[in-house]
């Protein structure tokens, strides 16, 4: 039997519950794929709570949509797949369940280098930073200023950048210094005199201000270090950017993306994964639940933990 977590009110964790799913055969465009790892992403527990503006619920909602697994069948015009293929995909509807439909073009293949939860933790985190630092044009020559260093968007911001010849400064918990410095940034604590702190590591200036964390600090350290404000970007405080005359993305409303930005989100899945298989690219994972256990997963990314969190059906 086919089983996926959903839920028909919103609320804390508890609203989640397991439902049976019917079978259903892929589409002209599609692939099933009988799923490995899901990837639970903030995202998903801010719809679940209402706090993401999402709509009326009228039947049950599905949650997740990140994840990897194994090719079921495809449907018609679908090239370059077929059944018993490990894969990627990222922009499903539902990923937390024991087997999901997704259009092919948001499912890639995962070579044996990549774990399942390697590749589900990917799809939302990856996608973002990769997106952000396209439109904001970092490169060589740049120097980033990412707040939120140690989350799995800021680590990939990190990765991407550093990849691209930036030089990078994060900020993170000193506790999370070590993860910080593997991949290539300068660590910096944040909290009271963090402007002063980056100052000290990047005498030249900072040309180009990321802010995965949301807090107050964050913005105004941005605005304060960086000259140009549209060299400013939030994930998190869109309410805030035109009041500040910087930029925001979200992906949602009232902050959709432009067809380009979006290209990107899609582009950097097969991105990651070729790098990973490469060893120029990494994921911390984090704890691991069961599938019925996803109100478990969903109170502890609400906690906050070290790693991406992922289910298993």
């Amino acid at each position: 039997m086919t089983t996926a977590i959903a839920y028909t009110e919103f609320g804390g964790p508890e609203v989640l519950h397991e439902i049976p799913v019917p079978e259903r055969a892929p589409r002209t465009g599609e692939v099933a794929i009988r799923v490995t790892a899901a990837g639970v992403n903030p995202i998903d527990a801010k719809l679940r709570s209402g706090a993401r503006p999402s709509g009326e619920i009228t039947e049950p909602r599905r949650v997740g949509g990140d994840g990897a697994g194994v090719v079921i069948a495809v449907g018609d015009e679908v090239d370059g797949f077929r059944a018993g293929d490990p894969v990627v995909f990222a922009g499903a509807s539902g990923a937390y369940a024991t087997e999901v439909v997704v259009a092919a073009d948001r499912v890639f293949a995962r070579p044996p280098q990549v774990s399942a939860a390697e590749g589900a933790a990917l799809g939302i985190p990856v996608g973002t930073a990769y997106q952000a630092l396209r439109s904001l044009g970092v490169g060589s020559g740049d120097t980033l200023l990412v707040h939120g260093g140690s989350g799995a968007v800021g680590q990939a911001l990190i990765q991407f950048a550093v990849l691209w010849g930036a030089t990078v400064i994060a900020t993170s918990s000193e506790r999370r210094f070590d993860r910080v410095s593997a991949l290539g940034a300068i660590p910096v604590s944040y909290g009271d005199g963090l402007a002063d702190r980056v100052r000290e590591v990047a005498p030249h200036g900072v040309t180009a201000a990321i802010d995965a964390a949301g807090t107050d600090e964050a913005l105004q350290t941005s605005v304060e270090l960086v000259p140009d404000r549209q060299r400013i970007v939030t994930l998190v405080r869109g309410r805030d950017a035109g009041g500040l005359g910087i930029r925001a993305f979200s992906g949602g409303p009232p902050l959709p993306l432009t067809a380009q930005q979006q290209a990107w989100r899609t582009e950097a899945v097969p991105v990651a994964v070729a790098l990973m298989a490469a060893g120029r690219f990494s994921v911390e994972l984090g704890p691991s639940f069961a599938l019925v256990d996803a109100a478990d997963a969903h109170r502890a990314i609400e906690a906050g933990v070290d790693g991406k969190i992922t289910l298993v059906p």
